[in-house]
């Protein structure tokens, strides 16, 4: 699975699904209108300069707090194509996994010097990040994820003639 051309916006450490999507937009059912929350709790300028495709590059423990589905699916409304971090909360990795938002934990991805607005290409089942002029090596996602992400998630998974 590949991404191509897509600008990366940067986040740091410790960033929680109520930064994410915000609590008081929970009544929100329309999806279009989730989307326009997205990262508003950390960055209140992101959903207006966010461009479609974009990647979000973040530190440790990213999606920390409250398990609610809603944090990977404003990210998924507004259009961000991959979460790269150094690391995630459990469940919210998880949630992006089920709901096919590829999700992948770099540790050692400050050494890459990403920057804010910079183009990458990703390689999810290969493990790369190619920045133009270098490539970053990274565990791939296992075939069985990106399966499932490519399939768009447990809930398409389960739609299909061969799940019955």
């Amino acid at each position: 699975m590949k991404i191509k051309a897509s600008t990366i916006y940067c986040f740091g450490n410790n960033i929680d699904t109520d930064q994410i999507y915000p609590g008081r937009y929970l009544e929100l059912t329309d999806h279009a209108e989730i989307g326009r929350h997205a990262m508003e709790g950390a960055d209140p300028d992101f959903p207006r300069r966010f461009k479609k495709g974009g990647i979000i590059v973040a530190g440790s423990n990213f999606g920390c707090g409250s398990s609610r589905e809603h944090a990977v699916i404003t990210l998924k409304n507004i259009g961000v194509a991959a979460v790269l971090a150094k690391s995630f909360a459990r469940i919210f990795y998880r949630n992006c996994i089920n709901l096919a938002l590829p999700a992948v934990m770099i540790p050692e991805l400050d050494s890459f010097g990403l920057r804010e607005g910079q183009l990458i290409d990703l390689d999810l089942a290969e493990g790369t990040l190619a920045t133009g002029d270098k490539i970053f090596r990274f565990v791939p996602l296992p075939h069985d994820i990106l399966e499932l992400i490519e399939k768009g998630g447990v809930f398409a998974l389960y739609k299909t003639p061969e799940a019955g």
